[in-house]
């Protein structure tokens, strides 16, 4: 860590999205070369029987997957398997190409751990990733994909947009998320109601019973959360996913006027609205947290509040490629020191 924390302070003396496209341009062509993997999977991947479960009939060695936003292109699937992740969730991915939003639009807030992006659903579009994962599919690891609507789609065409997009991957993917809570497409939030929750989950199971979430803001109103999810569970959602980033900007200490919030200061708000999901919802759906996970204890804590997988992104980027082992080798120990044989047994032990 101390070695990785040398070169990271290094790297964050550069712009934050030029840093991700090398990141990305290692893991996409040089990560995986054969001779690299297997140094990469030594020195990276963890593997205990403990942490196997099978959520959504999906088999997943270890709990820690890696969140929608990094590899948004289907571009570092061979790469970053190395790194130790137990599923990968790709995109968020729309219907068209789009650039995003005006750079610079990427920013760190290095002493709280934190990020905040206001990239705005850049991807290479539909087309080009399908293209791209028909090569890759089925993947050793299992994948998740994000689905957004196009920056230019009116309100009234945001179903028509996820739609085609589930139909253009339905055999691309082990599970698929709507993402109707990114902060950093203009009304995307406004979606997040019961009306539309519904209709889209309707239309999604007319066309596959893979499993299905929906990805939820931290920023929303308990009330409103717990209606919006209810809707979903009842219209075919499989689970939620808890939290998106926030743009309750007092949780840095300098902020950006744009974009949401990850990372750290993102862990007690998300964990917050986590635990309110699963005291309604556990023992009615599969609940995956996402959200200032950064160390075994983050990942523990909201498996023992009901979540069967957890996800990170910051946490990755700031404590670097062993962030999974880290975590994965540290869960065995707390699981066997709670008397847990297998992690099936802690989710939720807590409720």
């Amino acid at each position: 860590m101390l070695k990785y924390q040398r070169f990271r302070d290094f790297l964050f003396k550069f712009d934050a999205e030029n840093i991700h496209n090398l990141a990305e341009n290692f893991l996409a062509h040089f990560a995986n070369k054969p001779i690299i993997q297997d140094v990469l999977l030594k020195k990276f991947y963890y593997q205990d029987s403990m942490l196997y479960c099978r959520v959504c009939g999906i088999p997943f060695n270890n709990p820690i997957g890696l969140a929608a936003g990094f590899d948004k292109n289907a571009t570092m699937l061979e790469g970053l398997a190395t790194l130790g992740f137990g599923f990968l969730e790709l995109g968020t991915i729309t219907k068209l190409p789009q650039s995003g939003n005006p750079k610079p639009r990427l920013f760190r807030h290095i002493e709280e751990k934190s990020i905040q992006n206001a990239m705005g659903f850049n991807n290479d579009g539909a087309d080009a990733i399908k293209e791209r994962l028909k090569n890759s599919y089925p993947f050793c690891l299992p994948i998740g994909i994000n689905f957004g609507k196009n920056k230019q789609t009116k309100q009234e065409d945001a179903l028509s947009d996820y739609e085609k997009l589930l139909q253009e991957f339905l055999t691309l993917g082990d599970y698929y998320v709507f993402n109707l809570s990114s902060p950093n497409t203009l009304n995307l939030r406004n979606l997040q109601n019961e009306s539309f929750v519904g209709e889209l989950f309707n239309m999604a199971r007319t066309y596959t019973d893979k499993p299905l979430f929906l990805k939820i803001a931290p920023d929303i109103s308990t009330d409103s959360m717990l209606q919006v999810c209810k809707k979903a569970i009842d219209t075919g959602a499989s689970g939620i996913i808890a939290t998106n980033t926030t743009l309750d900007y007092s949780v840095v200490k300098n902020p950006k006027d744009i974009g949401g919030i990850s990372g750290v200061a993102l862990r007690q708000k998300s964990s917050e609205v986590f635990k309110i999901l699963a005291q309604n919802f556990f023992k009615e759906t599969t609940l995956i947290a996402v959200g200032g996970i950064s160390n075994a204890m983050d990942a523990y804590e909201r498996i023992l509040h009901g979540a069967s997988l957890v996800q990170v992104y910051t946490g990755f980027i700031f404590e670097g490629p062993s962030i999974c082992k880290n975590i994965n080798q540290e869960l065995t120990t707390l699981l066997k020191a709670d008397g847990f044989s297998n992690i099936k047994e802690a989710i939720g032990a807590n409720l």
